[in-house]
């Protein structure tokens, strides 16, 4: 059974930093993609970022949507079942649930999500 689960959320004030980390375990393909969305309220979950990897098990590929590109870094662990993102620069509009995915050949799997609020 594969399971996902967020750490690291918090509460920073804008133009500071924080860390998300995701964890996968159990049993999936060494090839796969997790990827980190993020939901407001109010507002739909949008896709943030993504780490691939890749058949040679070398850093793989990453992707970001252009509201966070150049501010957010996502970087996987050594051993490739972590995921971290990192946030420099918060703005307020960056608040939000921060969830992370991982998707293999057969399935996804949604971790719960963990809180990031930017605000003095």
């Amino acid at each position: 059974q594969v399971h996902v689960a967020e750490f690291g959320g918090g509460l920073v004030q804008p133009g500071g930093s924080l860390r998300l980390s995701c964890v996968a375990s159990g049993s999936f393909s060494r090839l796969n993609t997790m990827d980190w969305y993020r939901q407001a309220p109010g507002n739909q979950r949008e896709w943030v970022a993504s780490s691939t990897t890749d058949i040679t098990e070398g850093d793989g590929t990453t992707n970001y949507t252009d509201s966070v590109r150049g501010r957010f870094t996502v970087s996987r662990g050594s051993r490739k079942n972590t995921v971290y993102l990192q946030m420099n620069n918060l703005k307020p509009e960056d608040t939000a649930v921060y969830y992370c995915k991982l998707t293999t050949p057969l399935q996804e799997y949604w971790g719960h999500g963990t809180q990031v609020t930017v605000s003095s």
